[in-house]
């Protein structure tokens, strides 16, 4: 489970993540936002969670979003790179 905050906007919405990687995900919404627009996102699992700032990359109307992590502290980064290694079971790239 993800939020996502438009900076500007304040705007949260709530929605999913798919093919999360060490630079960015891909976010699942009916209503993506506009390409470049920068975000907060916050990923949830039932006993940690990550924040990042992000840009988004792409969108698919209707669909999703692509994001491109641009700000991932260090004990954000280890907890994705936990997430990773648990996901596919072997170090990430």
């Amino acid at each position: 489970m993800a939020e996502i905050v438009d900076d500007q906007e304040q705007a949260r919405k709530a929605s999913r993540v798919s093919e999360l990687s060490l630079h960015g995900c891909y976010v699942e919404m009916p209503n993506p936002f506009p390409q470049g627009t920068n975000v907060l996102i916050e990923i949830y699992t039932e006993t940690e969670f990550l924040e990042a700032h992000a840009t988004v990359a792409y969108l698919e109307p209707k669909q999703g979003m692509g994001l491109t992590f641009s700000d991932l502290p260090g004990h954000f980064e280890s907890v994705l790179k936990r997430w990773l290694v648990q996901a596919n079971g072997r170090q990430p790239h």
